[in-house]
This record gives C-alpha cells, structure tokens and sequence, in this order.
C-alpha cells in the first residue's frame, strides 16, 4: 500500500489538469495533514481565499484522518487525471 506521501507525488504529477473544485478538495485535506487546522486570516483575493476556505473546512481532523481522506479523494479522482 502506497503512503500518504507517495500518494501526494503521484497527485503532483497526474497527465491532466486537475479541475479547480478538484483541486481544494486535495488541498484542503493536504493541508490539515501537514499543517493542522487553518491558522492564517482569510484573503480577499478570489483564489487564496478559496483555498483558505477548502482548508478551513477540514478544521478538526487529525493528521491521520486528513490523510486518509487525501488518500480516498485520490482514488475517486486517479483514473480522471492519470
């Protein structure tokens, strides 16, 4: 079984461009697994603050959980984007 880093290289380098709702929902979980829950204001710019709010909505998840959950959007997503 691949580890969640593994997981996120193989993320990284899919053929296809990965939609933008596609996209925060990867980054959202990403970064609750590496980082934790959101720790930065909000931005008023239309794309960092998408990103914010993909990554607020994962607040409370544990690292572990947010991988998994990384690593079940992947599957759903890798014959898409392979």
């Amino acid at each position: 079984m691949l580890t969640f880093e593994e997981i996120v290289e193989k993320a990284k380098n899919f053929s296809k461009t990965v939609t933008k709702e596609d996209f925060l929902e990867f980054y959202g979980y990403y970064k609750q697994a590496t980082v934790g829950d959101c720790n930065i204001d909000e931005p008023e710019e239309e794309d960092k603050k998408a990103r914010y709010l993909a990554w607020k909505s994962k607040a409370g998840l544990t690292a572990e959980e947010a991988k998994n959950h990384y690593i079940e959007v992947y599957k759903k997503y890798a014959a898409k984007y392979e």
